[in-house]
């Protein structure tokens, strides 16, 4: 079994933190906002997870995953807008706001969490990188991988759980790319393999 340093994988997203978190550095802001995109599996929560860990400024940021705003597994949009609506344009503004987590397993809303505006914000999630969010973003980010390698990842991680909703989740982060193209929107890519 290869070590962890050898794992390819990591070797990308740790080098992909890297840029990030220069890039963070480089807006000269003490309350930026980093949004990551990317299909399912390609490596977003991981990344963002790096990036808070090694994050350059004073204060830690609050980490948004849109896992916990997308209303279900037809809900990508809605969890967007709800991003949009509830952290960032709030944010933006400098006004505290609140987003309400959704319970998969109750198929409702759940607790609420407050968002800082004078703390940084790591948004992750498939959609996450849209106009919008471009527009009220410090750092843009897209990571991409191969269909196969996201994939084994996304069903490894969550397996059962998410294998008979992964076609219906393609199509709807396919529609996003068609729609947004986010890659394009993107001042950090990254490839994992």
């Amino acid at each position: 079994m290869p070590s962890r340093s050898n794992d390819p994988v990591r070797q990308a997203l740790q080098a992909g933190a890297v840029r990030v978190v220069d890039a963070i550095v480089a807006v000269e802001a003490s309350n930026p906002v980093v949004v990551i995109d990317g299909r399912a599996g390609a490596g977003k929560t991981t990344l963002s997870r790096m990036v808070a860990a090694a994050w350059p400024l004073a204060g830690r940021p609050q980490l948004i995953a849109l896992d916990s705003l997308y209303p279900g597994w037809d809900g990508l949009d809605a969890g967007v807008e709800s991003a949009l609506h509830d952290v960032l344009r709030p944010h933006a503004r400098g006004l505290l706001s609140t987003w309400r987590r959704w319970d998969w397993e109750l198929e409702g809303p759940a607790e609420a969490h407050a968002v800082s505006p004078a703390l940084g914000v790591i948004l992750e999630g498939c959609g996450a990188l849209n106009p919008a969010s471009a527009r009220l973003a410090d750092v843009r980010v897209w990571v991409d991988a191969p269909t196969e390698s996201r994939k084994r990842r996304a069903l490894d991680r969550d397996g059962d759980g998410f294998r008979p909703h992964w076609d219906r989740w393609a199509a709807q982060e396919e529609h996003h790319i068609r729609r947004h193209a986010p890659e394009e929107l993107a001042d950090v890519v990254i490839r994992i393999p």
